[in-house]
This record gives structure tokens, C-alpha cells and sequence, in this order.
């Protein structure tokens, strides 16, 4: 015979562990916010300045991450790198989720010619894998972060798009829907104050997972020279800088692609724990 006070126990540690994962998230998040603020604090040495009788040094007492192949303190390159890699995936994450929730959240309450012609642009940029198109766009505007947000903008609305059209197909039915459109309200009003609101949460749950994407795109386009130039200290520049010393010198691909990963991970804790308090996957 099952026990009743099983199912409210259980409902108490599933919310507690909501709660951890999701205090985890922004407690390793804010860490490396305050990284990034406190970089000139924090950071031992400049992380462009070379000294050439420190090349190649392996973790230490004066350099905890080791130094690279023109003696730059790697510990100093990885916190510095803090602030761009921050920057990529917000940035990066923040146009798309505008773009993506307006012309999602059109197409779904209007529906008709405007939902059809919305959704055969939708199919147009499909249609090209991903990555692809926006190297594309990258290749043609020229390297650089900025190259990489318009990339991001372009390309990655989409997924937003379709998340919110598919939520406004359904909440515009909803009766508080129907009432507002009797009492005359804007279509501007119910679409952004009273529809929106309700059908955003899945959006933003997926914002957090497109951040881990979107910092390793920004990552692997900076590896590839695409992205931001060096001598700037960015994780994936300084992942493809350390490639050639792998063998000898493991430090100086390690350290930053532990600082990728666990970044990764940060926003990949926050968005598990927003979808369960969101009750997104229920």
C-alpha cells in the first residue's frame, strides 16, 4: 500500500532541487560576472604585456594558470577573457529574443497572409544548415564581434519566433483574450500586455540554453579567425593560440576551455531550473 505523505514529500525535494540547481546557475554566473566587473582588481598582469623570458611556464606560484608562448599570464587572459565571452553570449542571446518574440508574436495573432508570408521566411532560412549561414554573413561583412552579433541576429530569431507564434496561436483563443478584444482594447495592448506575458516563459527558458550555444558559436568563430582578433584575450582565440602546444604545453588550451565549459554550464543550470519553476516541461 503506497504511503500518502510520499507524493507531497517528493513534490518538496523536487522543489528544493529546482531551487539548487537554479541558485547553483546564477551563484557560478555571478561569479563570473564578478570576474568580469573586477577584472583590473583581480587580474596579476596585463594580459596583452609579453615577456619573453617567461615563455612556456607551467602553473606556479607567480603565474597560477602557467604562461603561453609569448609569456602572457594565462590566469590574467582567462579572467580578462570573462568580459568578452559575458559580452557574446548576452549580447548574442538579446537580439535574436527581440527580433524572434516581435515578428513571433505578429504572425501569431494576426495569422492569415501575415502568419504565411511569416512563415515562408521561417522555411527560406531553414532551408541553410546553420553555422553555415552565418559564416556566410560573417565572411561577407568581415571578422569581427560585431560581424558575429549581426550573424546572430539575423540567423537566430527564428527559434524564438516559432516558440512565441506557437504560444499566440493558442492564447489568443483563451477567453481574458476574447474579453479584451470586446472591450476594445489596441491589438498593440493585447498582443504586448496581455498575451505576451503568458506565453514568454518558454522563450526565456530557451534563452538561457541558446546562451551556452551562442557562447560556443562566439567561441569556435574566434578559433576559426572569424570572430574577435588577437591580441585580445577571448577564450577561443586563446584555445586556438595554444593548439600548436598541446603536447608540451597543456595549460594554455586547458585553462580556457575549462572557463567555456563552465560558463556553459552556469547558464545551462539556470535554464533547467527556470523550465521546472516555469513548469515548462510539464
Amino acid at each position: 500500500m503506497s504511503d500518502p505523505l510520499a507524493a507531497p514529500a517528493l513534490g518538496r525535494k523536487g522543489r528544493f532541487r529546482r531551487r539548487g540547481t537554479l541558485a547553483a546557475g546564477v551563484f557560478l554566473l555571478g561569479a563570473f560576472v564578478v570576474l568580469a566587473l573586477g577584472a583590473p582588481l583581480i587580474a596579476l598582469y596585463d594580459p596583452i604585456a609579453q615577456d619573453a623570458t617567461a615563455r612556456l611556464q607551467g602553473p606556479s606560484w607567480l603565474h597560477p594558470f602557467g604562461t603561453d608562448n609569448f609569456g602572457r599570464d594565462i590566469l590574467s587572459r582567462v579572467i580578462w577573457g570573462t568580459r568578452i565571452d559575458l559580452k557574446i553570449a548576452v549580447i548574442g542571446v538579446i537580439f535574436p529574443f527581440l527580433i524572434g518574440t516581435t515578428l513571433g508574436t505578429v504572425a501569431g495573432f494576426f495569422g492569415g497572409i501575415v502568419d504565411a508570408i511569416f512563415m515562408r521566411l521561417v522555411d527560406v532560412i531553414l532551408a541553410f544548415p546553420f553555422l553555415v549561414l552565418m559564416l556566410s554573413i560573417i565572411a561577407i561583412l568581415g571578422p569581427g564581434l560585431a560581424s558575429f552579433y549581426i550573424a546572430m541576429a539575423l540567423v537566430g530569431w527564428v527559434s524564438y519566433a516559432r516558440l512565441i507564434r506557437a504560444q499566440m496561436l493558442v492564447l489568443k483563443n483563451h477567453d481574458y483574450a476574447v474579453a479584451a478584444i470586446s472591450l476594445g482594447f489596441s491589438r498593440m495592448r493585447i498582443m504586448f500586455r496581455h498575451l505576451l506575458p503568458n506565453a514568454a516563459a518558454g522563450s526565456v527558458v530557451f534563452a538561457m540554453s541558446d546562451a551556452v550555444l551562442v557562447l560556443l558559436n562566439g567561441s569556435a568563430i574566434s578559433y576559426l579567425g572569424l570572430g574577435v582578433q588577437p591580441p585580445v584575450a577571448e577564450w577561443g582565440v586563446m584555445v586556438a593560440e595554444g593548439q600548436a602546444f598541446v603536447t608540451t604545453a597543456w595549460w594554455i588550451t586547458l585553462f580556457p576551455g575549462l572557463a567555456i565549459v563552465t560558463l556553459a554550464f552556469a547558464f545551462s543550470m539556470i535554464g533547467d531550473g527556470l523550465a521546472d519553476l516555469f513548469g515548462v516541461h510539464e
